[in-house]
């Protein structure tokens, strides 16, 4: 099957900008715009390029998306697609997907791509996989199309709101493998964790409503293994820092995450006890290991 070419625009070119145009370069056209001057990478009018574009790709954190939102908006195409990778949460507590609701007020198709994707194995030719959230049939049909020949695989998800916080929450517990990796507390406690991490993302799910079985997917659980045991993992760094007793350059979205749910509290988190240590490990590293301890032993 021959796939249409399409005019791609990707918004933000860090490492998910460069997998996304390592996976689409050779069967579309494809303009890149960064606020950042990068070596090689040559100044676009953003909004000229909007204004052409059948697939906008948002490859930014989620705290500027709004406003690369409002800006592009009024120069989008009707039949354009907007296609968002950016994860975690607003300055207001807001995902992505709330933030596409209130900008578009369904005046625009949007979808979001969440999975394993780490772009260095994209990049190297590797499988990635991912769900792509949407609420029509037809915006699936046509990414499923779009990404046709590279080594993408795309399953489809209605549960917005359950991928949007799967892929958001499981940063947070990654820290907590990655902190278990550190202290060498075994296999045997990763697994543990992993079930643990699924059990609590399920509830807060059906709280925040999503579909309790949304985690098990690959915006969830897939994506959890991958930033979970992925030596390459920002956050699961961040456990063995964290284990350290290491408080510099303790950032991310998972740390982000914990800040807006506490800040607005999103959710009870006292009812989770795996992400509340998480949460308390990271504003006081002290005594890591001993903490962690005392949290598995609780669970005898």
């Amino acid at each position: 099957m021959i796939t249409k070419r399409q005019n791609v625009l990707i918004v933000g070119y860090g490492e998910m900008g460069h997998a996304m145009h390592y996976l689409l370069d050779e069967r579309h056209h494809i303009s890149i715009y960064d606020p950042r001057p990068i070596e090689g990478l040559t100044p676009v009018d953003v909004e000229q390029e909007a204004a052409s574009a059948d697939i906008v790709l948002f490859c930014i954190p989620t705290q500027p998306l709004e406003a690369m939102l409002k800006r592009l908006t009024p120069h989008l195409q009707k039949h354009a697609i907007c296609l968002s990778i950016s994860k975690g949460l607003d300055d207001f507590g807001r995902t992505p997907a709330q933030v596409y609701q209130q900008t578009f007020h369904r005046e625009q198709r949007y979808c979001l791509l969440y999975g394993p994707m780490i772009s260095e194995e994209i990049r190297a030719g590797r499988y990635g996989f991912a769900q792509l959230g949407c609420s029509d049939g037809a915006i699936y049909e046509e990414i499923k199309s779009l990404y046709r020949g590279s080594a993408l695989g795309i399953r489809r998800s209605s549960d917005i709101t359950g991928i949007s916080w799967s892929v958001i929450l499981k940063n947070v517990y990654a820290i907590a493998f990655g902190a278990a990796d550190e202290l060498k507390l075994g296999d045997n406690v990763r697994g543990f964790l992993t079930v643990t991490a699924m059990e609590e993302l399920s509830s807060i799910m059906e709280r925040m409503g999503g579909e309790a079985a949304t985690p098990l997917s690959l915006a969830g659980l897939g994506d959890l293994i991958t930033t979970a045991t992925s030596r390459g993992s920002h956050h699961h760094e961040l456990g063995i820092k964290l284990a350290r007793g290491e408080t510099e350059e303790i950032s991310g979205e998972g740390i982000h995450t914990l800040e807006m749910v506490e800040r607005y509290a999103l959710f009870d988190t006292s009812s989770y006890p795996l992400f509340s240590l998480v949460h308390s490990i990271v504003q006081n590293p002290k005594n890591t290991e001993q903490r962690l301890l005392n949290y598995l032993n609780s669970t005898q």
